[in-house]
């Protein structure tokens, strides 16, 4: 019986081991059900999506402030609001350039890291800054997000020079069941109407593009006078699917402006190239950088990882008790039973003595 248990022992040590090697080793880890169960909950798929509504849309107040509108926009879709006040649009232009990344000049704007803080700020704690390297896979990441999240997602247009919002878009297949899908279009909007429409900058709010047409407003990244990490990429602000939203800040919220801190997106203006009237000044920031891929897929691998330490400290937990019980019990005999006297033949009844 002692060899039995001691069996069982060692193979449930070796199940631990076979756990704990890949979480430790961040090799695949064990398929997580969020994704699976936030496509459950979303509404049924019909062919597209749409999250505008009626009373969200804000002209940008100066043509300096396409990301600061598109904040307001966008918090107004979130939280069914209809602000559309040029005090809030300067309080986030003011905040976001303080978390820039490059310290540029004011009239070159928000840069995509100072964006992407604002939208985290002041919309949704999920928003993320995700650079691809083509267009195809942009697209399809940021309808995926759209989808899964119900938030509209950033896109960097004009090589950067300006900025719109995704509200919706109609694909061949639900990209929350399936990566088998096709976008054929999308809706967009841009804070520039009601300022300029010219050359398509901007078109009416929500206004559906072909995948073919929008290709030509979503351009690689370029700002003129220095090399960016972006540079030549496709950059959207999307909300990273997965755990639930938390309520957005309160307007009252707004951080003062930090000094000097900062890194904007080149202005618009009669120009849609991307350069800004004067090169920013190179920051501390490494001359390249990894290819920034959504953050939500690593904060989704980093919560299995942690599941599956749970599970095998659990599990470890569980052996070293079965393994106290064992040698506890064998000192006494068999498991379960206390040890046996052994009888010599002159103590049996009957046995003849000497």
């Amino acid at each position: 019986m002692t060899t039995r248990y001691a069996r069982f022992v060692a193979a449930a040590m070796l199940a631990a081991a076979c756990l704990l090697a890949p979480a430790a080793a961040g090799a695949a880890p064990l398929p997580s059900t969020v994704e699976s169960a936030q496509a459950a909950s979303l509404s049924r798929w019909a062919g597209h999506v749409d999250v505008y509504r009626s009373g969200v849309f804000s002209t940008q107040k100066t043509f300096l402030w396409c990301t600061a509108a598109d904040v307001q926009i966008a918090r107004n879709i979130v939280r069914g609001a209809s602000d559309h006040s040029r005090a809030s649009q300067s309080s986030y232009f003011s905040w976001m350039r303080a978390h820039n990344r490059y310290n540029i000049p004011v009239s070159d704007g928000v840069d995509p890291q100072g964006w992407a803080a604002g939208m985290r700020n002041f919309v949704d704690p999920r928003y993320r800054l995700a650079t691809f390297r083509t267009y195809t896979t942009a697209l399809r990441s940021a309808v995926t997000s759209l989808r899964l999240t119900n938030r509209p997602v950033g896109v960097l247009v004009a090589r950067g020079g300006h900025a719109w919002l995704m509200t919706g878009f109609s694909a061949t297949a639900d990209p929350a069941a399936t990566s088998d899908f096709t976008v054929t279009s999308v809706r967009v909007v841009g804070p520039l109407y009601g300022l300029q429409s010219r050359n398509g900058y901007d078109m009416p709010p929500n206004t559906s593009l072909s995948a073919s047409a929008f290709r030509r407003f979503f351009t690689p990244w370029h700002y003129a006078g220095i090399r960016m990490v972006w540079e030549g990429l496709y950059g959207t602000v999307q909300a990273a699917p997965g755990n639930p939203a938390p309520a957005p800040r309160a307007a009252a919220a707004l951080h003062p402006p930090i000094p000097a801190v900062s890194r904007p997106m080149p202005p618009v203006g009669s120009s849609v190239t991307g350069a800004g009237p004067q090169a920013p000044a190179a920051s501390a920031a490494p001359a390249s950088a990894p290819l920034a891929v959504s953050e939500s897929a690593a904060d989704r691998s980093t919560g299995r990882l942690d599941a599956n330490v749970a599970a095998v400290l659990g599990l470890a937990a569980l052996v070293a008790v079965v393994t106290g019980v064992v040698v506890a019990r064998s000192r006494r005999g068999a498991i379960g039973r206390p040890a046996r006297t052994v009888r010599t033949a002159a103590s049996r009844p009957g046995s003849d003595t000497a």
